[in-house]
């Protein structure tokens, strides 16, 4: 509760202290002297208004979080990169005593005239590897410019100085190599003679990728770095990417006297792929031997056991519905390959990094689907495999192992889709316990050995808490918790974000709600929908929402109620309902979308000539579906970087849910807004990055086109040069209030 401010004749009095006098207000003549009734003043708490530049332009919101740290080997001590006066350095601290000042590993000194972004050590924690000048190419890849550094001799190299910015640099095991990728290529360095190899001599540009991956790659299996070495530091594998086949999109960067083509090679739905193949060569140089893996079409992971050199590489077929551990093992000089466990689904299998090899060289943990929910199993190099949990919910991700005590640390929503809690369990499948709280968010990043971690909690209306825990849960410290931006937030006149459930078209479905401040059920409010609705994202999650919690606020001073929803096809409600979508993206979540409208049309404080809905990417596509197959139940809708026909989208996402277009022609034209915008009747604003290199600008201009031709009126904005997330600069700033703007005039 605010404390409001009380005038009585010249006494002013808080109300918290009035209420400590008299209770609670039901005479004031009793702390008058005067027999005359008294006029009684009331000042309306003064609260401050939420802008959009405030959230976008000055991050007054943005909360505080813990600095990175990597664990050291013996899990007791952890390094970071600490800044002082604008000077980086590299410190090591123990965790049982966080926030001291620690030893300094890599003083700023050693670093002058060297910006350091990054750095990783060798394995044995002696030398560190050095990242600056790192500047991103597509989501998650980047080139950069490496310095390799002895701890003992202080001596700082860089890694190649003829072969610069590279990619990908790795310390071997017995850290007497780095290696890199340079121009498509493979390459490794000898630190002792400052001699380098050159692996491969193949690559180039849009056709041969080496120890890398491509776009497509990168984006939906999310791996960047495609080569591996042996425990032994004598071969690396590693995977060729021929991309010949592969048709070129080219995005048109402007701001120039002649704007700059960029092309790189995008396979869309139904369209060739890179040819991808697993080699193996020896980090000495020679020739690279190829490795027979059978028929496939994709190889989402390789990676090596840690105490031998036996390989495992996983395959798919093109429709993602068979998964194969491929065992390659090292004996001297020869190699074998086998199948030692294969996995099928009716849709799809979904590939995550929930995969840990076992010191035994012989076991791996894995999560699956195929028994309804996603749950860790214990995997032998026999091919037999055993389920360590079970229970209708899903496990989110593996976060550790302890095998010294065989105790698996994972998190999962046993309590719910929205919820999040950490839990450990023996490998056995024994001793299930909850370590944190199994409602609200709960992240957490382990120290090597399990011995600790740092725990992240936050729930729908609370910043997050950042705190050091013992394995047991127990909280040791905590070590941020967003007091500065708690005590900003009270000066809002904040409404709750309350969790509902709507009927949805065929299930209950889970949403939440945030109405507007001094609410009155008597009157009538508008409502704005936002969604996402693709798999394998949420909206619906009992987490802090950070800006976009604060500018769903500021609709809410506007007299907007908020509104998400999650439909069929969402995730942490088991394989089937999430996979109930399969061939046919969007069906099923525009019905939901729908059904939610006419739901809120029915209550009672709900004006149902006023239902908007926004989204961004899938959420912009279910926007767009909305506006044309569900129009007469919405009056607004903002999409921001929709696909709009499946087509136009990557083949590896698309193929997952909905197989090729000529497999499934109905399963993409059924459900594509551009063949339903003649149904369009409300506001309709189109919002996309003409540099988006994710979802083309091309599935906005099919849409304009489609329009057009409709005679529909609609309004659109580019950003010129932006890509899928279109930020930078003052361009969030002026995206949202262009969108607040909208909703206020249209909504």
């Amino acid at each position: 509760m605010k404390k409001g401010i009380i005038l009585i004749f010249g006494i002013i009095l808080s109300s918290s202290a009035l209420m400590a006098q008299s209770g609670p207000l039901k005479s004031l003549e009793t702390l008058s002297p005067l027999k005359e009734p008294v006029m009684l003043l009331r000042a309306e708490p003064a609260f401050d208004k939420i802008t959009v530049e405030k959230i976008w332009k000055d991050y007054e919101f943005f909360g505080t979080s813990v600095s990175g740290f990597r664990s050291m080997k013996d899990g007791n001590y952890f390094s970071k990169i600490t800044e002082n006066g604008g000077q980086k350095s590299i410190t090591k601290h123990q965790f049982s005593d966080y926030s001291g000042s620690g030893e300094v590993l890599v003083s700023s000194d050693l670093l002058k005239g060297i910006k350091m972004d990054d750095y990783s050590f060798n394995s044995n924690e002696s030398k560190v590897l050095i990242t600056t000048n790192q500047v991103s190419i597509y989501r998650r890849s980047y080139t950069a410019t490496y310095y390799l550094l002895d701890l003992e001799t202080k001596e700082m190299q860089p890694l190649d100085e003829k072969r610069q910015p590279q990619m990908l640099a790795q310390y071997s095991p017995n850290g007497t190599k780095v290696s890199y990728v340079y121009n498509n290529n493979l390459y490794v360095k000898d630190i002792a003679s400052g001699k380098v190899k050159q692996l491969t001599k193949d690559g180039e540009a849009n056709k041969i990728i080496n120890g890398s991956t491509d776009w497509v790659y990168e984006e939906e299996f999310s791996i960047t770095q495609a080569y591996a070495w042996s425990p032994d530091s004598k071969h690396i594998a590693f995977l060729k990417f021929n991309e010949d086949k592969v048709r070129e999109f080219t995005l048109t960067y402007h701001f120039e006297l002649y704007p700059k083509l960029y092309p790189f090679k995008y396979p869309k739905a139904g369209e060739d792929n890179s040819v991808v193949t697993a080699h193996l060569v020896a980090a000495k140089g020679g020739k690279a031997k190829s490795i027979d893996l059978g028929e496939y079409e994709y190889i989402p992971r390789l990676k090596w056991s840690n105490t031998d050199n036996n390989l495992i590489i996983q395959t798919m077929n093109r429709h993602q519905s068979n998964l194969k551990y491929h065992l390659v093992a090292m004996n001297k000089k020869k190699f074998t390959s086998k199948v030692f466990y294969e996995e099928q689904s009716k849709t799809y299998i979904d590939v995550d990094d929930n995969l840990l090899i076992l010191k035994d060289g012989k076991t791996i943990l894995r999560t699956s689907e195929k028994a309804g929910y996603n749950h860790i199993y214990k995997l032998n190099f026999d091919g037999t495999s055993k389920e360590i949990t079970q229970g209708k919910w899903d496990v989110i991700e593996f976060l550790g192992i302890d095998e010294d005590n065989g105790i698996v640390y994972y998190s999962a929503a046993t309590q719910g889709p929205i919820n999040k809690g950490i839990y450990k369990i023996g490998m056995d499948g024994s001793g299930n316990t909850a370590i944190s709280s199994g409602t609200g968010s709960n992240g957490a990043k382990f120290s090597n050995g399990m011995k600790y971690f740092i725990k992240n909690y936050s729930d729908a209306n609370t910043p997050p808490v950042y705190s050091l825990c013992d394995n047991t849960g127990k909280e040791l410290k905590v070590l941020e918790d967003n007091s500065d931006l708690r005590i900003k937030l009270n000066s809002y006149n904040l409404s709750d974000k309350n969790f509902v459930t709507f009927k949805g078209h065929e299930t209950e479905l889970n949403g939440w709600m945030i109405k507007p401040p001094n609410f009155d059920p008597s009157k009538k409010y508008p409502v704005y929908v936002n969604i996402y609705g693709g798999p394998g994202s949420n909206m619906v999650s009992d987490s802090w929402g950070g800006v976009n919690f604060m500018y769903h606020q500021l609709l809410a001073q506007e007299g907007y109620i908020i509104v998400s929803v999650d439909p069929r096809g969402t995730m942490y409600r088991g394989a089937d309902f999430k996979k109930s979508t399969y061939l046919q993206l969007g069906k099923l979540e525009t019905e939901d979308f729908i059904s939610v409208a006419k739901e809120l049309k029915g209550y009672d404080y709900v004006d149902g000539r006023r239902i908007g809905i926004m989204g961004w990417s899938y959420g912009g596509f279910m926007t767009s579906l909305a506006m044309t197959k569900g129009a007469d139940q919405f009056k607004m809708g903002i999409a921001v970087a929709p696909v709009t026909n499946w087509r136009y989208y990557d083949n590896i996402y698309t193929e997952r849910f909905m197989r090729t277009p000529a497999e499934n022609a109905s399963g993409y034209d059924d459900n594509s807004p551009i063949n339903f915008v003649d149904k369009l009747k409300g506001k309709y604003l189109l919002i996309h990055g003409s540099g988006d290199d994710n979802v083309h600008y091309q599935n906005t201009m099919e849409m304009i086109n489609a329009m057009i031709s409709a005679n529909k009126q609609f309004d659109l904005f580019i950003y010129p040069n932006k890509n899928h997330g279109i930020y930078g600069g003052n361009t969030r700033n002026h995206l949202y209030n262009m969108m607040l703007d909208y909703t206020l005039k249209n909504l």
